[in-house]
This record gives structure tokens, C-alpha cells and sequence, in this order.
């Protein structure tokens, strides 16, 4: 489509993007919009009552209004110079901590009785979802002064910024983005030079963290007894796993499955199943792989970047995805209790899906670079070492 010559604004994107990694998002939407048609149906009829019923495909024409309006977003944001993209997240960090601040007075309550969610134009808004990439991406700021100096205090000073948003989702409560928030920060601190003893200390006071979650968070406390004893109301574990079971190798076919019908939430925390189901173990196997392509693709392209900011932040970026689609996978098939966690990019969209978005547009931004110039540096560089 664009000439190497290309000078244009599109031109220079389109041949310093890393077009395979854009390439298995688009691949990811792609599915999600098959995955979300298979469960609307299932979802209309589940949130449907006695004063408004959704028509089947409802929730499958919202999905294709967010990806029209994340996908232009994810563009967007991978033209921002490195500049740009480290502005965009520290506003949004401080616009993100300002809206979780003020959850507990403007918020709209869930299930549970957690308050995640902000209401806005008819529309529920999870700050926390938009904090992540925006956290991760100015903790590797903060992390990146550590290469200069390694007596700049790097690491507790985002380690500050960590317990103040630990605090904050804790109050809602959400113990799910705590884990995973706080699992992302360390893996970025190790990058940043954590030491062995130091990652094992946080590791022990994580385990202390769930602990005391498990102790006193009533629902925190209901869903681990549920997973560990398997008694009570498991409903949500059950029928997620009878819809994978239902499907087989192959899967019932598309709009056959009928197990999602009795499942919560099918098009979003359990939109996995439903896959497993109507497309069967194979397809479910072939997403996992492709999550699991999109971070060791971007391992591989850091093996050779020279600016720890960009390797702390693409490497953070990428963990999100692979750990977020990770306990999204692993709670659908009762390996872990429910986390109310969106499978990337297949769940039906919010501000999750705009968030990832934007997170994923971050990191194409990040790992920008002319393909053309390094392959022709190549040979210069072997000559030189001759």
C-alpha cells in the first residue's frame, strides 16, 4: 500500500510499525467479534427482564461500535512519538487516581457490593481499567532514571505510587486488578534491577496481602471457599465448565451452543466457554497461542533495544495482555476463582476494550522503529567486527 519512499505521516507508520504484533491484535478483534455473535444471544436473554428485553444481537452491534471507536484510538496512539506517549500516561495516571479517588462518592455499586464503576453518558466507566496502561507506562519512567544513577531511589518511588492505587482498588474492593496491577510492577521492578531477596519479600507480602483479603473481604472469603471446597453456590465455575465440556475437540457449531445459555456473564468474563463450546478445545487452544505470540513477540524485539524505558515499558504493556487473557483462560476452566476479568480484545468491549487499546497503541508508539535501516546496518556492523 505505501512505498518505502514514503513520506507521509501513514508512509512513516506503516514502516516503522511492528506490523506482525498489529497484525495479531487485529486478528484477536477479529475473533472477539465472532466470539461476542455467539454469545450475544445467550447474554440478551440473561439481561433481559420484565421492563426491557434486548434483542439478540445487541450486544454484537455494541461490540462493532467499540471497535470502530478503539481501533482508530490503538492507531492514534502508536503514531505518538515516545515523548507523547510518556505525557499521555502520566496525565492519565493522575487523571486515573483522581477518578478511582473519587469512586466511593460518585460510583455506582455492582454485584458484591464493589463500587468500580463510574456512570457517564448512560455508560459505565471502570477507571481502574483505564489506570493500567497508563500506570504501567509511567512506572517505567520512573524506573528508566535508575539505568542513569542507581542511587536515583527509582523503584520505591514507584513502589509508592503502587500502594497509593493498591489502596484505592482495595477499598472498592477488587482484588483481581490488585493482583494483577501489582504482579505487572514487580516484574517491571525485577527488569529494573529488583533484587532476588527484595522480589522475594514483596512476593511474601502479597501472599500476606491475599491473606488478609481472604480474612476479611466477605465475597473475597466466599469465592476461594467455593473454588477450594467446591461447595455452595459454584454456579458460575459449573456451567463454565459444562459449556467447554459440551463443546468437545471441535465445538457445536456457530449459534448450536446451548450450555451458554445458562452462563453468567457469556459474553464478557466468560466469553471463553463459549468459544470452548461452539468452536470447541481446538480454537480455544489456537487463542491461548496467540496470546502467548503476541508477548514473546515483543520479548524478542527488546532483546536488542538500548533504552531501558522502552524495555521496561513494552514489557509491561505485554504482561498485561498475556496475564490479564492468562486468569481470564485459567477462570474459565476452574483453575482459579472468578476474578471479573475481561479476556483481551474477545470480551465484549468498554472501557476495558478502549483501554486496551490504548495500551496496546502505547506499545506499538514504543517499539516503532525502521526495520529497513537496522537489516542494512547489519552487514556494516559484521564488517566492523571482522
Amino acid at each position: 500500500m505505501f512505498s518505502r519512499g514514503d513520506r507521509t505521516i501513514l508512509g512513516r507508520w506503516f514502516w516503522t510499525i511492528d506490523r506482525p504484533l498489529l497484525g495479531m491484535v487485529l486478528l484477536l478483534m477479529g475473533i472477539g467479534l465472532i466470539a461476542v455473535a455467539a454469545a450475544s444471544p445467550a447474554a440478551s436473554q440473561r439481561l433481559s427482564g420484565a421492563n426491557y428485553t434486548y434483542a439478540d444481537l445487541y450486544f454484537l452491534k455494541r461490540q462493532v461500535i467499540w471497535v470502530a471507536i478503539g481501533l482508530p484510538v490503538l492507531i492514534a496512539v502508536s503514531m505518538l512519538p515516545k515523548l507523547w506517549t510518556r505525557r499521555l500516561a502520566l496525565l492519565g495516571t493522575a487523571g486515573g487516581l483522581a477518578a478511582l479517588a473519587a469512586l466511593p462518592f460518585l460510583g455506582d455499586e455492582g454485584t458484591n457490593g464493589a463500587v468500580r464503576w463510574i456512570i457517564i453518558g448512560g455508560s459505565q466507566v471502570q477507571p481502574s481499567e483505564l489506570l493500567k496502561p497508563m500506570f504501567i507506562v509511567t512506572t517505567a519512567w520512573l524506573l528508566a532514571f535508575r539505568f542513569d544513577d542507581p542511587k536515583v531511589p527509582a523503584i520505591p518511588a514507584s513502589g509508592l505510587l503502587l500502594v497509593l492505587i493498591v489502596a484505592l482498588l482495595m477499598i472498592q474492593p477488587d482484588l483481581g486488578q490488585t493482583v494483577l496491577v501489582s504482579s505487572i510492577w514487580v516484574a517491571q521492578a525485577f527488569i529494573a534491577g529488583l533484587s532476588a531477596t527484595l522480589l522475594a519479600i514483596l512476593i511474601a507480602i502479597g501472599a500476606v496481602g491475599i491473606l488478609m483479603a481472604y480474612l476479611f473481604v466477605p465475597h473475597v472469603t466466599s469465592r476461594i471457599d467455593r473454588f477450594i471446597t467446591g461447595e455452595g453456590d459454584n454456579f458460575q465455575a459449573e456451567r463454565s465448565i459444562d459449556a467447554i465440556r459440551s463443546g468437545g475437540l471441535f465445538g457445536t457449531g456457530p449459534g448450536e451452543g446451548q450450555a451458554k445459555f445458562s452462563l453468567p456473564e457469556p459474553h464478557t468474563d466468560y466469553i471463553f466457554a463459549v468459544i470452548g463450546e461452539e468452536f470447541g478445545m481446538i480454537a480455544c487452544l489456537f487463542v491461548a497461542i496467540l496470546f502467548l505470540a503476541i508477548v514473546v513477540r515483543v520479548i524478542t524485539q527488546l532483546f536488542d533495544e538500548d533504552d531501558p524505558f522502552v524495555t521496561v515499558a513494552a514489557a509491561g504493556l505485554a504482561a498485561q495482555i498475556g496475564l490479564q487473557a492468562f486468569i481470564n483462560m485459567i477462570v474459565a476452566l476452574d483453575l482459579l476463582p472468578s476474578k471479573g476479568m475481561t479476556l483481551p480484545f474477545i470480551s465484549h468491549g468498554g472501557s476495558s476494550f478502549l483501554a486496551l487499546c490504548i495500551g496496546t497503541g502505547m506499545l506499538l508508539s514504543l517499539t516503532r522503529r525502521s526495520r529497513f535501516l537496522t537489516r542494512a546496518a547489519e552487514p556494516e556492523m559484521r564488517l566492523g567486527a571482522t
